[in-house]
């Protein structure tokens, strides 16, 4: 068993990050360490969530049974994804060797790579580039290099009432003008992570972005954030959206959906097995989500990357059991063990993901059209900015046009700070 530095480390290292200690930078990045070759032999140690379904185990055994040189061990973090990165960037300050491969949150892994905490996997992503659905590599990339492999996505879906509405609306114009209409149009409006996706996904589809292409600067400040956030606004003030959506995180969404609370709601795939078994079961759709008008449909990337540690002993044993995970047969088995959506574009033909997500079709198309999250170290604190502005808009405490400046301003002192 492979010893890391020792607790009182990790406690000190914690400590630096949660002060928000800078560094890495071009250094973390240029000197990184590259795997190009797997080799599927020694000790692999896998750090990811709690395998609540036994999917990660699966593939870990089977692994493990195919190549009898090796020897993958599942590692399981937390639950929670605050208490996973937590826990794994203590290891990773302290130069731990106890985690080979990481389970990432795709909007981890700028900062990590930042930070110099991963090896470049680049060339063994550019060989297999075309078996992965395109968006799902961006995720994975910073600074024009690959520092993980896709290993599960995820999109927002449009849930519509189709005892209210013939058809889901084309665009965002629409689906407002359809809610003040019916009985209006929930999402994740709390002040939390949830509301930047809900932001960014109008704002993508208005031809805005939050930060310039190679993470620089602030490009937030721009008609279409302001136009988006307006929208918003409006949408709360003219009865389109209850007061209550800045209440909602993603289960108060969807419970005052099955509550006959609402014609649409914006959530994640996941409330589709749950709204099966409720009350409104033969009365609701999904689709992908719509467009701003004039511009193009735009869904906001989840899902987790495969990352290996800069500090494993075994990066090549380490690359192996990623290629292993993110094979054909293991996505599909994610999928239909654990609704995990796949990252590789042929899986969704197979008839047992069908069967086991009904809703395969409009899940490709929707991620087909994703976009990420902004890829930086500091994408805590750019998020953190544009959901405490935007929560303060909607909540009437700042207009739009102060809102967006304020997001502006602090996006770009965060940038500046790494």
């Amino acid at each position: 068993m492979r010893l890391s530095r020792g607790a009182a480390m990790l406690t000190v290292a914690f400590a630096m990050v949660a002060a928000g200690c800078g560094g890495g930078g071009e250094e973390g990045t240029e000197n990184a360490k590259v795997v190009s070759e797997a080799k599927p032999t020694g000790d692999v140690t896998w750090c990811i969530g709690k395998d609540t379904t036994g999917a990660f185990s699966t593939t870990v055994n089977a692994f493990n049974k195919q190549n009898p040189d090796a020897n993958v061990q599942l590692l399981e973090l937390p639950t929670s994804a605050d208490l996973q990165r937590q826990q794994q960037i203590q290891r990773l300050q302290a130069e731990s060797s106890e985690c080979d491969v990481l389970g990432m949150d795709v909007i981890w892994t700028g900062e990590y790579a930042g930070q110099g905490w991963l090896y470049d996997v680049s060339s063994a992503v550019q060989d297999r580039q075309d078996e992965f659905i395109p968006s799902t590599l961006e995720t994975a990339k910073y600074q024009d290099k690959y520092w993980g492999v896709p290993f599960n996505t995820n999109a927002g879906f449009l849930y519509y009432r189709t005892d209210q509405v013939q058809s889901p609306p084309g665009t965002w114009q629409d689906v407002y003008s359809q809610a003040q209409q019916e009985n209006g149009l929930i999402y994740q409006g709390m002040r939390y992570e949830g509301l930047t996706v809900d932001y960014l996904e109008l704002l993508y589809s208005a031809g805005g972005q939050a930060v310039s292409d190679d993470g620089q600067s602030s490009e937030i400040d721009s008609d279409q954030a302001r136009d988006v956030l307006s929208f918003m606004v409006d949408g709360l003030n003219n009865g389109a959206v209850p007061k209550a959506v800045t209440t909602y995180d993603e289960e108060g969404s969807r419970r005052a959906f099955e509550n006959d609370q609402a014609t649409f709601m914006r959530n994640w795939p996941y409330a589709y097995a749950l709204d099966k078994e409720s009350s409104i079961a033969d009365v609701f759709a999904v689709a992908k989500l719509p467009a701003w008008q004039g511009g193009q449909p735009a869904s906001v990337l989840g899902g987790y990357n495969l990352g290996i540690s800069a500090f494993s002993d075994n990066p090549e044993g380490s690359l192996a059991f990623v290629n292993f995970a993110t094979t054909p047969q293991q996505q599909l088995q994610m999928g239909v063990k654990a609704t995990l959506p796949p990252v590789l574009t042929e899986v969704y033909d197979d008839p047992q993901l069908k069967k086991a997500m009904p809703f395969a079709e409009e899940l490709l198309a929707a991620v087909q059209q994703g976009q990420v999250r902004p890829i930086s170290p500091v994408y805590t604190q750019i998020s953190e900015a544009i959901y405490k502005n935007v929560y303060a808009a909607l909540q009437g405490d700042m207009s739009p046009d102060e809102a967006v400046s304020a997001m502006d301003d602090q996006i770009q002192k965060a940038i500046e700070t790494f």
